[in-house]
Order: structure tokens, then sequence, then C-alpha cells
């Protein structure tokens, strides 16, 4: 399973390119706890509508719902968070995966939910990843890849100058491979 975070929902809804996230082998899920964290437009209805067309599932998983209270207190200690919010429930779900030896993957931009969830084990990548990826798996073209890392930073993804040069440079060698 793949549990994406708010931040990227956020970052590649704005942009328009939720539909990006079709690139992944595998279940892209949101818990309800990230689904009520991105409440920005044009993110919020790009994400209502790839929950409706499937493109992202939803998650009805007992983590999730509070039923699996073990994994979220260790989620909450993990995180030094009192209350579950989205990065509690992923954090929670990377746990519960874990217990059942199930493959798991976040995305994430969020810094210490990618060192929580790399430290239990998960494969973690972000928005920058996700646009690589595409890039890798010819969804957009290296010119398009570029385009859409200016438009991400344009539109609310924080990047420093280096960050963003560092992007543009992986995007190019996904191109080239």
């Amino acid at each position: 399973m793949i549990f994406a975070d708010a931040t990227v929902l956020i970052a590649l809804g704005n942009a328009s390119r939720l539909d990006l996230l079709s690139v992944f082998n595998g279940s892209v899920v949101v818990v309800e706890p990230v689904q009520s964290e991105v409440t920005t437009e044009p993110a919020a209805s790009g994400l209502r509508t790839s929950l409706d067309t499937g493109t992202i599932e939803r998650s009805d998983l007992p983590n999730a719902s509070g039923k699996a209270p073990e994994a979220s207190t260790t989620a909450k200690e993990l995180l030094g968070e009192e209350t579950t919010n989205g990065d509690v429930a992923i954090i929670g779900e990377v746990l519960r995966q874990q217990q059942k030896d199930g493959a798991v993957a976040v995305l994430s931009d969020d810094r210490r939910v990618r060192r929580v969830a790399e430290g239990l084990g998960a494969t973690v990548t972000g928005t920058i990843g996700v646009v690589v990826r595409a890039v890798s798996d010819d969804e957009l073209t290296g010119t398009e890849g570029k385009q859409l890392v200016e438009r991400l930073d344009e539109r609310g993804l924080h990047m420093t100058g280096e960050l963003r040069q560092r992007a543009i440079e992986l995007v190019e060698d996904a191109a080239e491979n």
C-alpha cells in the first residue's frame, strides 16, 4: 500500500496533477485524517474527484478509524503528537502494515514523517519523486516534468533555489534514461 500525505496531495492538487499518482504500482490510499487536511482549492476538489474516480483510494482501515489504538498510540509517541492527525494516521498505518509483513510506501514532503517512516522501513518519496517517476515512466516528457517543477514551486511547494535546481536535474536524468 502507498499512503499519501496531505503535503503531496496539496502540491500536486494545486497544480492539477493528482493523476500522476497512477504511475505507482499499488494502490495510493488516503486516510481520513489526511483527507480532512486537504482544504485548499483546487487541491480539495481534485482530491474529491480522484477519490470518486478511484485514482486514489479512501481508507477504511482500522487505524484510520481509531480501532487499532496500539498503532495510533505508538505513532503519536514517535511523532510527539497528542492527537490523531494525518501524520499520526500515516505512521500508524506503516506500523500496522509492518506487523502484517506488508510492503508499505509513504508519499510525503514532511521531513518528520519521512524520517519516521523510513526508520520504520517504509519506502518514501515526495512530490518531486512523483514527477521524476512520471518522467521515467514516460507519463511526462522531460520538458513537461521541468515545467511541472516550476509550476509546483509557483503554486506553493516550498523549494529553495538549490532544491529546485536539484529537482530539475533529477527530471533531466530521468528523461535521459
